[in-house]
């Protein structure tokens, strides 16, 4: 379910006109995009399930590489990818969200005028009903 989960906060985020100013949105790292770029920095998923459903809890981290000599100067990307991840539709082909939170994030300054950021996330999701 976690790849699953992956692959479509991938493709939600990549649908906002309002993330189009990001050069890349990737589910790794891109190898080869210029700033700003976002990435999952990594995932895990436990055990969430129910008596009778199949269930994960998936924490993501979303890394942000963008450039700007200003603390603040990320700032409304961040806010406007916060906003999209906790707008992710409940019902997918192979999962089904049942909530998601946001937990916290991380700034920090980089060579070369870059900034990052991490947003983490905690995703609750069942297997989808037969």
């Amino acid at each position: 379910m976690e790849n699953f989960l992956r692959a479509a906060l991938i493709d939600w985020l990549r649908g906002d006109p309002g993330l189009a100013e990001i050069n890349a949105i990737e589910e790794e790292t891109p190898v080869s995009a210029s700033a700003p770029w976002l990435g999952i920095a990594a995932s895990a998923s436990t055990d969430w399930g129910t008596k009778d459903r199949v269930g994960r809890e998936v924490r993501l981290a979303l890394e942000l590489e963008s450039r700007s000599d200003e603390p603040g100067g990320d700032g409304a990307l961040l806010g406007a990818i916060e906003r999209r991840v906790l707008g992710l539709p409940p019902f997918h082909p192979g999962f089904e969200i049942a909530s998601i939170r946001f937990l916290r994030s991380r700034s920090e300054e980089r060579p070369g005028h870059l900034r990052g950021a991490l947003l983490e996330f905690r995703f609750r999701i069942f297997a989808p009903q037969s």
